[in-house]
């Protein structure tokens, strides 16, 4: 049977760690990077302060060359409109063996 959408996102959710807004921006406060994987159109219209932005069809083929994302071990949170989008994301670039990703929880939509 075929999956769905929400299929592959609840299925990412299981393997990734999400934090809260709070949690972010502690986090961020800390020095962590904030990822928006949204469109570059959504990424315009308004974004966290200082999130770096690589759409996330294009993440498996620009994150490597990125030079804010040299240490595997930096910790980013990853962000996108309501938080699946970036659970997909999250999955993949600890695959791509980055250790210390989180999807933020809501998305930028939680976002005060």
């Amino acid at each position: 049977m075929a999956k769905t959408v929400m299929d592959l996102v609840q299925a990412a959710k299981e393997e990734i760690t999400e934090v809260t807004v709070e949690q972010a921006k502690q986090m961020l406060s800390q020095g962590s990077m904030a990822l928006d994987v949204r469109e570059p159109q959504e990424h315009q219209s308004g974004h966290i302060s200082s999130a770096h932005h690589i759409p996330r069809g294009m993440i498996e083929f620009m994150i490597g060359n990125h030079p804010e994302f040299q240490n595997r071990d930096a910790f980013i949170i990853v962000y996108c409109k309501t938080g699946g989008r970036s659970a997909l994301a999250a999955v993949t670039l600890q695959q791509l063996g980055f250790s210390n990703v989180y999807s933020l929880s809501g998305g930028y939509d939680a976002w005060d």
